[in-house]
């Protein structure tokens, strides 16, 4: 069996690449990487890297051809129709290419009235994908919980988490967690061949007060909840270059839009995932402040 990864060096296909090949071994695995000479490492491995532009479907079907899966996860543009338009384009390269499954890396935040800018994307996608012919299955992510972590010099200091979703709770997923999940779904033909849609969560939704407890514990220092409003709180890391986007987001788990808790990640992997206290325990480190 041969497997193609996307955005192979990028957070999370790095961690899908690297627990494909604990798997099915390096020979078994090609890195699909915009630019080649940032897969080095990756060569260095064994494992195959090839060139694959979103906007180039010739370059994508020479990359597809010979593939048993294709992971498929998507650039990080916010550009709502630039990323319908490389997900159209690998459509079209997936089939000239007669690649037998796929699995499409997605986001929770889909439904029809989710303010969320990418919430058009994101339902469009599985939908395109179901008139497609492909056989392929959904893996939807949660929040990743990893960004908690390098944000919590920041909430040290103001003692508060400020997300914008009132008394409502979110769901997230550790990325290596998330990786581990892509990557079995990946080598069991049986759960990716009909068009199934997994969601992954931790095994807990969680309130901002309760978040805030957890890291209280983890830190050793008091973080309250002290929301913002959703404009503020575009406005506070406007500068960062995603603040309207990320409001938008909070928008939806203040709907009440981010709280789904599944079991799927067990369904896939036969273990549980990661909780959100032992996440953060192992990964806090104090001289971070």
């Amino acid at each position: 069996m041969k497997y193609l990864v996307t955005g192979a060096t990028g957070h999370l296909g790095q961690q899908v690449v690297a627990d494909l090949g604990a798997r099915v071994g390096a020979a078994s695995i090609t890195a699909a990487v915009h630019t080649p000479a940032k897969a080095a490492g990756l060569a260095a491995q064994g494992i195959h890297v090839a060139a694959c532009d979103y906007r180039d479907v010739a370059m994508m079907t020479r990359a597809f051809t010979g593939q048993d899966v294709v992971v498929y996860i998507p650039s990080k543009t916010y550009d709502v129709l630039q990323r319908i338009t490389e997900f159209e384009n690998s459509l079209q390269a997936l089939k000239q290419a007669g690649v037998p499954a796929v699995v499409f890396v997605s986001f929770y935040a889909d439904q029809e009235h989710n303010p969320f800018v990418m919430a058009p994307y994101y339902g469009y996608a599985p939908r395109r994908l179901a008139s497609s012919g492909l056989n392929y299955a959904v893996i939807k992510n949660a929040l990743y919980a990893d960004p908690l972590v390098p944000y919590l010099p920041e909430l040290i200091e103001r003692k508060a988490l400020i997300y914008p979703v009132g008394n409502q709770a979110m769901s997230f997923i550790t990325s290596a967690d998330s990786a581990k999940a892509i990557a079995t779904l990946a080598t069991r033909p049986e759960l990716l061949n009909q068009g199934q849609t997994y969601t992954l969560t931790q095994t807990q939704s969680l309130t901002m007060p309760a978040l805030g407890q957890i890291m209280t514990t983890v830190t050793g220092h008091e973080i309250g909840y002290a929301p913002v409003t959703t404009q503020e709180f575009g406005r506070i890391y406007a500068a960062e270059g995603d603040g309207a986007e990320l409001a938008s987001m909070y928008a939806a788990g203040a709907m009440g839009l981010l709280d789904q808790v599944t079991t799927d990640f067990q369904t896939i992997t036969g273990s549980e995932p990661k909780s959100m206290a032992d996440f953060l325990t192992r990964r806090y480190q104090p001289t971070q402040q």
